[in-house]
């Protein structure tokens, strides 16, 4: 159960909760033995708060079609972390890495969906990607997801769920360039 702060402040929680699941994403491996200094990533970066320098060294891995740095940036975009606070941004971002299957950015993307932010509302949408992103959460976020998918299924009828549920089983990535 999410504790009392959560329901009285949802976009705080929101946001504390992807940016757990953003540092769960990351997966660098350790440097060989014997190798140099690794540069800074833009992982790194944003995990030390440094947030512009984040932006400049995740965008060109982001428009060459990495999943997670198109994440982060979207993400980023969504709450003006480092870059100036724009949804329409934020929605591109976190579709390139949404078709790509990053759970984190499904979720995203279903709120964007679910609040009309940057691109239409549209709740079937919205059911779809929380749909998918619960489907495919780690364990820290699996409740709060299925939460958030439940609440925007209570608001569909039964023919758009239905629909939505359909359209987020038979989901298959686009093909990849």
């Amino acid at each position: 159960m999410a504790p009392a702060r959560s329901l009285r402040h949802p976009d705080l929680a929101l946001r504390v909760m992807v940016s757990a699941a953003l540092a769960a994403m990351l997966g660098c491996a350790p440097p060989a033995a014997g190798a140099a200094a690794p540069r800074l990533t833009g992982e790194q970066a944003y995990r030390h708060g440094d947030y512009v320098r984040a932006a400049q060294l995740l965008l060109p891995e982001a428009l060459a079609g990495r999943a997670t740095a198109q994440a982060y940036l979207g993400f980023m975009y969504e709450y003006g972390l480092g870059v100036p606070r724009d949804f329409a941004a934020a929605a591109k971002w976190l579709t390139l890495a949404a078709d790509q299957g990053v759970p984190t950015a499904q979720f995203l993307l279903g709120g964007l969906y679910d609040r009309g932010l940057g691109v239409s509302h549209d709740p079937v949408r919205a059911e779809i990607w929380y749909n998918l992103a619960a489907a495919h959460a780690d364990p820290g976020n699996r409740e709060f997801w299925q939460g958030m998918r439940d609440a925007v299924a209570s608001k569909l009828s039964q023919a758009e769920l239905a629909e939505a549920q359909r359209r987020a089983r038979d989901w298959v990535p686009p093909a990849q360039p």
